[in-house]
């Protein structure tokens, strides 16, 4: 008779193990052998499901924790394949054409990479959406940038450093709501106290951008590739200002908190009645694109290599990516062996600083563990909100340390979903884009520099005298 085996947490070493032997398999198949993340990762998940058998964990809960990881990256899968859909009809439709078409024509040179910047801050301040920022308006800006001479990591770090800017900053962004409430402080409290950390961040990313401008900005060169790309533009698409709507629209729509994938999905629908008017589009040439994206044959170079691209077929690479990785995080946070981890590093967390470094780490190693920006926020915030309060601290420093990493940084991993998104719809690899996505790496860096000097590091009485007044005022 099988006797059956009583569970533990896993050792220290047995956890630190399957994060070592991720780490490996993806180094080698990326840095030596120059192929693929997935099986390399599925090989981790190998590594990650025996640590834990290993543990007393049964096959059925290692195979839950691997199915619970695919369940929670569903929503990114969603969204991944009806942006595929948008790129591919804005394309045919003419909408991103004119985009680019009227940004070559406006964009001087010099200014482009703050302005890119500034246009993507804004973006999605109003939607709330890093995804959907890259989406529509990024794409159009990497063609502007291309257009100009600017190399296109340089320009996707602009892009992205615009996009997450709002998505951490924004009243309508999931990541911004999820943070408080995972650590127990409510949204605008949240929102001011990023104000210190991000306003710096953003600061030095926007001067960063102004010095890079007149560095790569303007050429001879540059001005005969613009008046090329507007010539293949010309000689493809219709263009017309009336196709602008559909960006338009979904800017719209997300400002008035209409959820993502309808926003999106209303905007391929009118970019689809535009391109009947403006391109003759049939519904079948629709529906091609939708699938297969859209292939140009300009005969200028540039303009194929901007504007073949998107479909749903387009992000199939990425969705499988998204499932291999979430395998790997649904194992570790149902065997408790990232717990295991944590818990040794609260160990040594002492002081305010080292506690704010020590959640700020936590976060960037879960977005290269857990392989997704929403499971780190979740499991960051739930696993430190009680130390906070045991030394006295406000949670919205707790807040505000989750926010600046594991939000920011998620892009910045190529097989986390943030990353592979972005890589995937700005055609950049996330290696490549990483050094120049200022704002995503500076803005950590920021933030562990606040905890280590105790800038603006509010203890937990100034919430609980807010609470007492407000009693009194109510009872006046």
């Amino acid at each position: 008779m099988e006797t059956k085996r009583q569970k533990r947490d896993p050792y220290l070493w047995e956890a630190l193990l399957s994060i070592l032997g991720l780490i490996v398999f993806i180094s080698l198949a990326i840095l030596r052998y120059e192929t693929d993340a997935h099986v390399p990762i599925l090989l981790g998940v190998f590594v990650a499901a025996i640590v834990g058998l290993r543990a007393g964990f049964s096959w059925k809960e290692v195979e839950t924790g691997m199915l619970d990881g695919i369940t929670n990256s569903l929503q990114a899968i969603v969204i991944l394949v009806i942006i595929g859909i948008l790129i591919g009809v804005w394309i045919l439709t003419g909408v991103v054409p004119t985009l680019l078409y009227y940004g070559l024509k406006i964009l001087h040179p010099k200014i482009f990479l703050p302005a890119t910047l500034i246009i993507c801050s804004i973006t999605s301040l109003a939607t709330g959406s890093s995804w959907g920022t890259s989406g529509t308006i990024g794409i159009a800006l990497i063609g502007i940038g291309d257009g100009l001479g600017f190399p296109l990591p340089v320009v996707a770090g602009a892009v992205l450093s615009g996009a997450y800017f709002g998505d951490k900053m924004s009243p309508l962004s999931d990541t911004t709501n999820m943070s408080p409430a995972m650590v127990g402080t409510d949204l605008y409290t949240h929102i001011k106290h990023m104000v210190y950390t991000t306003g710096v961040s953003y600061g030095l990313t926007l001067v960063i951008e102004i010095v890079l401008g007149f560095f790569y900005g303007g050429g001879k060169a540059n001005l005969e590739s613009v008046n090329q790309i507007l010539a293949g533009i010309d000689a493809q698409f219709t263009v017309n200002p009336l196709l602008l709507i559909p960006p338009i629209l979904v800017m719209a729509l997300a400002f008035r908190k209409i959820p993502a994938v309808p926003g999106i999905v209303i905007g391929i629908l009118a970019a689809g009645i535009l391109g009947v008017i403006f391109q003759g589009n049939t519904f079948g040439g629709l529906l091609s694109a939708a699938y297969g994206g859209y292939t140009s044959n300009s005969g200028v170079e540039a303009v194929d290599n901007l504007l073949t691209k998107g479909g749903f077929e387009s992000m199939m690479y990425t969705v499988s990516l998204v499932i291999c990785a979430m395998m790997f995080g649904g194992i570790m946070e149902k065997t408790n062996q990232l717990r295991v981890v944590v818990t040794v590093i609260l160990k040594k967390a002492q002081t305010s600083g080292s506690l704010i470094t020590a959640t700020i780490l936590t976060a960037i190693g879960s977005n290269l563990i857990l392989c997704d920006q929403y499971m780190s926020i979740v499991m960051t915030g739930k696993m430190y909100a009680q130390s906070y309060t045991d030394k006295g601290l406000h949670p919205k420093n707790l807040s505000r340390a989750v926010e600046d990493s594991a939000t920011v940084t998620a892009n910045l991993v190529p097989w986390n979903s943030g990353g592979a998104y972005q890589a995937a719809t700005l055609g950049v690899p996330t290696i490549a884009y990483l050094p120049f996505n200022f704002f995503c790496w500076i803005t950590p860096l920021v933030s562990m520099l606040y905890g280590w000097f105790n800038i603006t590091i509010d203890p937990l009485e100034e919430e609980n005298e807010l609470t007492e007044m407000a009693a009194e005022q109510g009872a006046a």
